[in-house]
């Protein structure tokens, strides 16, 4: 009876959602234990390093647990939520089910193992069904279980099921199953970071993968060993080596200090920063500008009819204008591909525009923005802009950038030192527009005036090339009928 009842329970997993992120952080459930779903419902939102998405069930039931409370961070691949689909079981949910328990802390051990009995005879079963249709990157019907033995065909299920087994007792018999430990990429680099062999680090996640919490407690064993251990003298001979890792935690006070985890867009723009300005040799150039004629453009635009109901702004000029200076320079429209130490050139322009949103920085990119009327780039900036202010921009929208704009003069700032985006060779920085004394037309006059700032990869840009680009840039957004002469 129990069997039936546990057989009838589907683990929904996290899916990567077709981007190869590996974890994301639960934001919000839309069910409880107890709810009626069926397949296509969202039942919760998660936040990724690039987008807030919804996640849809894929299949019909009740839903039995949640396994982890709002604002948690799961890794991709563990099960998030236990469905009951009675009626409606199969070969899938047997195999699914102890799979997960190890990770699991509710699921009760006296159920897991009993059950690896029954995940011997069933991946027979599942090998003519197939993988069930549901969401893009979604692998619901083919449990993690079926996945390592491609990398290893020599490995069984009961090779794996000792394998776990022993390496929870101890760390016999893990060598022996597989050669090399199984980690995601960012696991391997924090182990490389610290000096840990991972071939020496009990796993702790399911399937026997190691996670960051495994790799933390490998590199500071006495930390880890030294409250178990009875002896006072002991403990104080081992204090020096101890003390470091609880100093951090002792001399906080929270009511001086707020601690705030860095996850979701924050950790992904940080190593996307810190990745780009120590890969890319940036250089910046600035040009300060009289912008008078391009304000009068935009309230000229306000008033034409092709641009009713459409967002009008300097931004919309600026960035016609940038086009036009890769349409004459395209070269700066490239990417420098280490791997195969060649200069990619782009034939179209997917033009990144960067937008704080409550969540952070975003840079949605309007894709083939080369190729568009004034009205159409109008209508593509505003949509970007509007969606990633409510936070629902997707992760495909900030792939595939080729040169970007960032808009700091909306905070009332001069200019910057724009750092570029990965993956891209150049981004422009506009301040804010002042009315400011200039000369013009051989008198001073109050003009209004703005100062740009381009940041270009000195790898795959010379200084000439920077120079004409954003002079070009400059000279259009000084006397606006070049857009009609050079476009």
């Amino acid at each position: 009876m129990t069997t039936m009842t546990e057989a009838s329970v589907r683990e929904f997993k996290m899916p990567d959602v077709g981007e190869g992120l590996t974890e994301a952080e639960i934001l919000k459930w839309y069910v409880q234990p107890g709810d009626t779903v069926t397949d296509g419902q969202v039942v919760c939102e998660v936040e990724t390093a690039k987008a807030a998405v919804e996640l849809p069930i894929p299949y019909d039931g009740v839903v039995r647990s949640l396994h982890f409370p709002e604002g948690t961070t799961v890794d991709v691949g563990t099960s998030i939520i236990a469905v009951d689909v009675a009626g409606g079981a199969g070969s899938a949910p047997v195999a699914e089910v102890p799979a997960q328990a190890p990770a699991q802390p509710s699921a009760a051990p006296a159920q897991t193992r009993p059950k690896a009995e029954p995940v011997k005879a069933e991946p027979a079963k599942p090998a003519g069904s197939g993988r069930q249709p549901v969401l893009v990157g979604y692998g619901v019907a083919v449990s993690s279980t079926k996945r390592r033995p491609r990398k290893g065909p020599e490995i069984t299920v009961p090779q794996v099921a000792e394998a776990v087994q022993a390496e929870l007792n101890g760390h016999g018999g893990a060598a022996v199953v597989r050669d090399r430990p199984l980690a995601k990429p960012p696991v391997r680099k924090l182990a490389k970071d610290l000096g840990v062999d991972l071939a020496t680090v009990v796993p702790s996640g399911p399937d026997g993968i190691i996670t960051r919490e495994d790799v933390h407690a490998a590199a500071a064993p006495a930390a880890v060993a030294a409250p178990t251990t009875p002896q006072p003298a002991a403990q104080a001979a081992s204090a020096p080596v101890t003390a470091p890792a609880a100093a951090p935690v002792a001399s906080y006070d929270p009511a001086r200090e707020t601690r705030v985890p860095v996850k979701g867009v924050r950790k992904a723009t940080a190593a996307a920063m810190v990745g780009s300005a120590f890969t890319a040799p940036h250089v910046t150039e600035f040009v300060t500008i009289d912008v008078t004629r391009t304000l009068k453009l935009v309230e000229e635009l306000k008033r034409d009819k092709d641009m009713q109901g459409l967002r009008v702004n300097p931004l919309l000029v600026i960035a016609k204008a940038l086009l036009v200076a890769v349409k004459r320079h395209p070269e700066i429209n490239a990417s420098w591909d280490e791997a195969a130490q060649e200069i990619v050139v782009k034939h179209y322009v997917n033009l990144g525009i960067a937008a704080a949103t409550p969540r952070g920085l975003l840079v949605p990119n309007i894709k083939d923005a080369q190729a568009k009327t004034l009205p159409q780039l109008a209508e593509s900036l505003g949509e970007l802009v509007s969606t990633a202010r409510e936070g629902r921009t997707s992760p495909a929208a900030m792939q595939g950038g080729t040169v970007t704009i960032t808009n700091v003069g909306v905070f009332g700032v001069d200019t910057g030192t724009p750092i570029l985006n990965p993956g891209e060779s150049a981004i422009l920085a506009v301040g804010a527009i002042k009315l400011q004394p200039w000369v013009h037309k051989g008198k001073v006059k109050p003009r209004q005036v703005t100062t740009l700032a381009l940041s270009f990869d000195h790898r795959l840009v010379d200084g000439e090339l920077g120079s004409k680009v954003l002079a070009d840039v400059a000279a259009i957004l000084e006397q606006p009928k070049k857009l009609i002469t050079w476009g």
